[in-house]
C-alpha cells in the first residue's frame, strides 16, 4: 500500500472516529423538544438528499443493477435496522449501557467474518484485546448502568443492532460489488429514507410545533456530517480493510464522547473514566499488534 493509500486511510478512520465520537450529543440535541423520530427522519432526509446531489454531480447517476441494490439493502441493514433498536432501547437502559453492548462489535464483527470471509481475524490476542475493550467501557460507564423494569428489552434491541451493524459490514464485504463509497452512502440513504419516514408517520404523524435553533442544527450536523461524510468515510474504509479493524471504531467513540461531552457539554468526569480509558487503550493495542508482539 502506497503513502497516498495510507494517509487517505488514516484522514478517513480519524474522521469516523470524529464524526461518531460527537454523535450521541448531537443527537441528544437533535431531540430537544421535537422527539428522536422527527430528528432522525430529518436527519435521513437531509442525509439522502445531499448523497443524491453529489452522486448525480460526481456519476450522473445511481446504478441499479442486481449487484448495486443487494448492497444499498445491506447498507440499509445498519442504517435503518441498526440505529432504530437502539433509539428504541434507550428508552429502558443508559446510555453507558449501550456503549458497553456496542463494544462487543468487534468480536461479533470478527466472528461473522470468519464465517463468511474466511478472515483470519478471531485469534486468541485479539480477542482478549476486545475483552479489555469491553471491561474498559464497564468501568467508564459502571456508575451509569442501572437497571430498570424493561431493561431486558432494551438490551436485546441493543443486541439486535450490534448483530445488524456487523452483519452488514460483513455482506457489504462479501459482495464486494467495488461500488464508490459515496454511492454505497447514497444507496443505503434512498433504501432507509422511507422506511424512517413510515416508522414515524405510524407513531408519530404530527410535525412539532417548535423547533429549537439548537435541535436544528444537530440535525443539519448529522444529516451532513453523521450520515453522508460519516458513511461514506465508513464505507471507504470498509473497502481497504478488514471488517474487524473498522468495527475497533465502537471500542474508540465511547471513550472520545465522554471527553466530547466533558469538553463541550460540562459533563463530568471521573478516576474510572481514566481508568477505563487506559483499559480500552490497551485493548486496542492488544488487539491490533498483540500476535506481532506475542510472536
Amino acid at each position: 500500500m502506497d503513502r497516498k493509500n495510507i494517509f487517505a486511510i488514516s484522514v478517513a478512520y480519524l474522521g469516523v472516529v470524529l464524526i461518531w465520537s460527537t454523535t450521541p450529543l448531537a443527537i441528544k440535541w437533535s431531540g430537544e423538544d421535537v422527539g428522536f423520530l422527527f430528528g432522525i427522519s430529518l436527519r435521513m432526509m437531509i442525509g439522502a438528499t445531499l448523497a443524491l446531489l453529489l452522486t448525480f454531480i460526481m456519476f450522473k447517476k445511481l446504478p441499479l443493477h442486481r449487484q448495486a441494490l443487494a448492497v444499498y439493502m445491506a447498507a440499509g441493514l445498519a442504517i435503518f435496522g441498526a440505529m432504530l433498536p437502539v433509539y428504541w432501547g434507550a428508552q429502558y437502559i443508559s446510555s453507558g449501557l449501550i456503549s458497553v453492548i456496542f463494544g462487543l462489535t468487534p468480536m461479533v464483527t470478527a466472528l461473522l467474518a470468519a464465517r463468511l470471509l474466511n478472515e483470519q481475524s478471531l485469534t486468541g490476542m485479539k480477542i482478549i484485546g476486545a475483552l479489555c475493550g469491553v471491561i474498559g467501557l464497564l468501568l467508564i460507564f459502571s456508575d451509569q448502568i442501572k437497571l430498570g423494569d424493561y431493561a431486558a428489552w432494551g438490551i436485546a434491541a441493543v443486541l439486535l443492532s450490534v448483530l445488524l451493524h456487523s452483519a452488514s459490514s460483513v455482506i457489504i464485504k462479501r459482495l464486494d460489488a467495488q461500488l464508490p463509497a459515496l454511492i454505497v452512502t447514497t444507496g443505503g440513504l434512498v433504501f432507509s429514507l422511507p422506511l424512517f419516514l413510515i416508522v414515524y408517520s405510524v407513531f408519530v404523524g404530527e410535525l412539532p410545533a417548535h423547533m429549537p435553533l439548537r435541535a436544528l442544527g444537530s440535525i443539519v450536523y448529522l444529516g451532513v456530517m453523521g450520515s453522508v461524510v460519516g458513511f461514506v468515510s465508513y464505507y471507504f474504509l470498509l473497502a481497504r480493510l478488514q471488517t474487524s479493524t473498522v468495527a475497533l471504531i465502537t471500542l474508540i467513540t465511547p471513550v472520545t464522547a465522554l471527553w466530547v461531552g466533558y469538553a463541550f457539554n460540562s459533563e463530568s468526569l471521573g478516576v474510572m473514566v481514566v481508568i477505563g480509558s487506559s483499559f480500552v487503550l490497551f485493548g486496542l493495542i492488544v488487539h491490533q499488534w498483540g500476535g506481532r508482539l506475542s510472536g
